[in-house]
């Protein structure tokens, strides 16, 4: 049964390039209202002014850092001062440094397990409630491909998008018979601004999806009557997944390391 996002105000997280704004401009065309957060308020004023304008739909930019301690509870004040009841949730705010763990800047790690793990589980937390009482919405954590296996090069960023698979799932066990429908998505590769931050080479030399194709199948999977609690997207990222099952895991991490210095050097 298709998720109703009518009447519903979905909260947006990382909402100004890439996955989430994608995510954005589909929920608001499907008539929720959102709420879109991410540092760079010029992009999201110009965005939330025209999916308001295009769709007729309530758009709040709210411009924040979440990648400093106590940003989910800062987050969810700002939302209670507008007034405004949260019935989605897409948690897309996260970035990776792709360089060998002793030369990465330990600030940058802080900022990173910080963004990627600390402030997801707190707007997490911040607002289950809620939207488990609701029960029409979806909460959607985006973790990676990178969550199945060691990431060399990637060490802090595959470490942190497994945590966010594993939580996510077991959030999806918890809110069985609520309603609430909890995925976990990973994508591969996406042609985002994530490589322009986490630096070239970072995909490993891998074809990139798009946005678009993207979100689309995470959209078409959470219209499901029974959704997974996790969607890898993609058929080659499965089967890799799967190959690095068979493979058993010190065969895999010395894989994707080989192919993470070859992407490097490309």
């Amino acid at each position: 049964m298709a998720v109703d996002y009518r009447n519903q105000t979905t909260l947006i997280t990382g909402a100004s390039s890439g996955l989430g704004a994608e995510f954005a401009r589909r929920l608001a065309a499907r008539g929720s209202h959102l709420v879109l957060v991410a540092r760079r308020g010029d992009r999201l004023e110009s965005l939330a002014t025209s999916l308001s304008t295009a769709h007729g739909v309530s758009v709040t930019p709210i411009a924040m850092d979440l990648a400093v301690p106590g940003a989910g509870a800062k987050l969810a004040a700002a939302v209670a001062e507008h007034g405004i009841e949260i019935s989605s949730l897409i948690n897309n705010a996260g970035f990776g440094t792709h360089r060998l763990f002793h030369e990465a800047d330990p600030q940058r790690i802080t900022d990173e397990i910080t963004l990627n793990v600390t402030s997801l589980t707190e707007i997490s937390r911040a607002f289950i409630e809620p939207l488990r009482s609701r029960g029409t919405g979806v909460l959607v954590n985006v973790a990676s491909i990178a969550a199945y296996q060691p990431g060399p090069t990637l060490a802090v960023y595959a470490a942190t998008k497994a945590f966010v698979l594993s939580f996510t799932e077991a959030l999806w066990y918890e809110s069985r018979g609520t309603g609430l429908r909890v995925m976990a998505l990973s994508p591969g590769a996406t042609q985002t601004e994530f490589f322009d931050v986490a630096g070239q080479g970072a995909d490993g030399g891998t074809r990139r999806m798009s946005a678009e194709h993207v979100v689309g199948l995470a959209m078409t999977a959470l219209d499901r009557r029974n959704p997974p609690a996790s969607l890898v997207t993609g058929r080659a990222n499965r089967l890799m997944i799967g190959a690095s099952r068979l493979a058993g895991r010190r065969i895999t991490t010395a894989a994707i390391g080989a192919m993470m210095s070859a992407g490097s050097r490309r």
